[in-house]
Parts: C-alpha cells; sequence; structure tokens
C-alpha cells in the first residue's frame, strides 16, 4: 500500500534501518503473536488510534482496514463504542477522519 502521509515516506528515507525494524515488529505483532483474526486486529487499530487522537494512524488503519475487507459498518460500529469511554468529542474526530477519507 502507498504511503497515505507523506511525512511517513519522508520518515522512511531519511532513516531505512528504523523504519525496517519498526515494520518487522509491527508486522510480527500483527501478524504472528496472537490468536485474534485480521479483521478484529484492524478494528482494535482503529479504535485505538481514534482515542489517542493519532488522526495519521486512524486514517491509515482505516485504509488498510478496509483493504482488508473491513466494512464501513463495522468501522462505524468500533467508532462509536468510543463514546462511552473517551467522550462523544473524541467519536467525533474519528468520525471526521472516517467520513473525510470518502
Amino acid at each position: 500500500m502507498e504511503d497515505i502521509h507523506q511525512i511517513f515516506t519522508r520518515f522512511k528515507e531519511e532513516f531505512p534501518e528504523v523504519y525496517k525494524r519498526h515494520e518487522a515488529l509491527g508486522k510480527e505483532i500483527h501478524e504472528r503473536v496472537g490468536p485474534l483474526g485480521e479483521n478484529s486486529r484492524w478494528l482494535i487499530k482503529i479504535a485505538i488510534s481514534a482515542a489517542c487522537n493519532h488522526k495519521r494512524a486512524l486514517a491509515t488503519h482505516i485504509k488498510k482496514a478496509q483493504a482488508a475487507g473491513v466494512t464501513d459498518a463495522e468501522i462505524k460500529h468500533a467508532l462509536l463504542l468510543l463514546i462511552p469511554t473517551v467522550g462523544f468529542p473524541m467519536f467525533m474526530k474519528a468520525y471526521s477522519v472516517l467520513e473525510s477519507g470518502k
């Protein structure tokens, strides 16, 4: 998948060894460590990114989740689950990231 954030492309060019190790760790954790299915893993990453207000990570995780077959309805449900814990304003920020990507 092509980078959707210019700054990440620059990071990869400037620090290729750090990127390589970062990518390997992410892949190890995402694909080989536990029993969760791929869609569940992407929905969890979406919720974590949204709850932490990491908009770039959220946009990236949404795109990767959609590419893996996660539906918009599933993503919206994951975002709605934010409301009781982190509040409606945080949900709205995350929801706006989802909607702006369309």
